[in-house]
């Protein structure tokens, strides 16, 4: 059948066709690094990282990008709480946020662009757009012409008079209406404001717009026209919409061929957001500081708990949720888990039938539910052979039977990212850039006699196994534990 897509766009599922026959290029708009990650972003990447994960279990070679935003007026609020600078906060959260999202076995992207790294793309743009009359100036700022571009709206499927310009939590409150020539345009640079970063450009001093970010990642790190654009479904309107007002007038091509949204989780009916307040981080999920489940929960639970529902529908939050969860990832790892019966077979020896099933199932639009069901169903079948076997000393399948099932199951929960097992995150840069972060920070602390805060930041890094040595003279050294 090949895998087909629910694709926004078009408001129905479509045969999947990349660009080119054996590449994938795919981008998902990251998180504002103003905060922890909560359960709502762990179910975005987690979506997109079994995307991923399947796309390259079929063949393809995928180039997966994500981005940071390291520039925006939450990240600017607290830096001005605590009295850093807008990079250290940027840099201690997209730490936190490896930390995090590592721990659910979500694979990095191949690349994470951070706004404030793509300054000079995102003038490009602007002036292009100026140029071209979809863009105009007002007092140091720019804004994007709606009216002129006449296919807006095609994504949210919204008539021009139905939307509010600067939705999604994103609203320009301190921007008096009389510098837009229509209430529906939205800025795509905005003039500099006392105390804050700011960068030169042809308008004055000032920093980008939230839209025209993505817009001018995605041009300079995959090209004109991507394959996949993901995100959450609070993002198709207005930010994914501006995304191709901006794109698509510039380069005449579609800036991505598949849209997809997943659905948001909830608490009680209502959107997990930290605007709400209603929001579980996923630190507090699995070290047990959750409220309502005073435990710690596991990662592989959690994963579980995602992928149980369809990727497109909401998915509401609850302790009982979670005990489920945890139950039926202990069916899991039990099966995954017993002592490999023979040597490994070769691939034509695994369970064609069930993984028939399984492909037929995320080939549906990613069906993530039914292609657990054949999991559980392997599972089930390898404890009742080593049940009988344990407490009957009879033997209902051959070894080669059991063993075939065995490494099936190995294989398709690897697909689905539920590894019994998982290994240890190599050291990257990434690694060494959040431990370098965080001894900057304890450094500066320690500089302006704030020491509790150095206090803290040591016995962080302790639980992260680095062990810090301050010499005399102020230099400081550290080593893996």
């Amino acid at each position: 059948m090949g895998l087909n897509l629910y694709n926004t766009l078009t408001r129905h599922k479509e045969p999947f066709i990349p660009i080119k026959p054996d590449r994938v290029m795919m981008y998902c708009c990251g998180v504002t690094v103003y905060d922890n990650c909560h359960l709502g972003h762990a179910r975005s990447y987690m979506v997109w990282d079994v995307l991923r994960r399947y796309l390259q279990w079929c063949g393809y070679t995928v180039r997966y990008v994500q981005n940071f935003t390291d520039i925006d007026d939450k990240i600017l609020n607290r830096a001005r709480a605590e009295g850093v600078t807008m990079q250290a906060v940027s840099d201690r959260y997209i730490a936190a946020y490896f930390r995090d999202i590592r721990r659910l076995n979500i694979l990095d992207a191949d690349d994470y662009p951070r706004v404030t790294a793509h300054i000079p793309a995102v003038l490009d743009f602007i002036q292009a757009l100026e140029q071209q009359g979809y863009a105009y100036a007002m007092e140091g700022d720019v804004y994007y012409n709606v009216r002129q571009f006449a296919a807006y709206g095609k994504l949210s499927g919204r008539k021009l008079e139905q939307m509010q310009a600067g939705a999604g939590g994103r609203v320009d409150t301190d921007v008096p209406e009389p510098k837009k020539r229509d209430p529906s345009d939205f800025a795509l640079w905005k003039s500099a404001k006392s105390g804050e970063p700011a960068w030169e450009s042809p308008w004055g001093m000032g920093r980008p717009g939230w839209h025209i970010e993505c817009s001018a990642m995605i041009r300079a790190r995959l090209g004109e026209t991507i394959d996949i654009h993901g995100g959450g479904g609070d993002l198709v309107f207005p930010h994914h919409e501006n995304e191709i007002a901006q794109s698509e007038v510039l380069t005449g091509q579609p800036l991505a061929r598949y849209w997809l949204h997943n659905g948001m989780v909830t608490v009680g009916g209502e959107k997990m957001s930290k605007s709400l307040g209603n929001f579980t981080t996923i630190r507090a999920l699995l070290d047990g500081q959750w409220a309502d489940y005073p435990q710690p929960v596991h990662p592989m639970a959690v994963r579980l708990f995602i992928l149980q529902a369809h990727y497109r529908k909401p998915l509401d939050f609850t302790p009982e949720a979670i005990a489920a969860a945890e139950k039926g990832w202990q069916t899991l790892e039990t099966a995954l888990t017993i002592e490999q019966p023979t040597a490994s077979l070769p691939a034509q020896a695994l369970d064609a039938q069930a993984i028939a099933r399984f492909q037929a199932a995320l080939d549906d639009n990613l069906n993530t539910a039914a292609a657990l069901a054949v999991l559980f169903e392997l599972a089930k079948a390898i404890q009742r052979e080593v049940n009988v076997r344990t407490h009957q000393a009879l033997q209902n399948l051959s070894d080669q039977h059991l063993d075939s099932a065995w490494q099936t199951l190995r294989q398709l929960a690897h697909i689905l990212g539920l590894e019994a097992c998982q290994p240890t995150v190599p050291s990257s840069d990434l690694d060494t850039a959040w431990i370098e972060t965080l001894l900057h920070q304890r450094q500066v602390a320690r500089q302006e006699k704030r020491y509790a805060e150095s206090d803290r930041l040591r016995t962080e890094l302790q639980a992260a196994g680095i062990t810090v040595v301050d010499h005399p003279g102020g230099k400081t050294e550290w080593h893996r534990s």
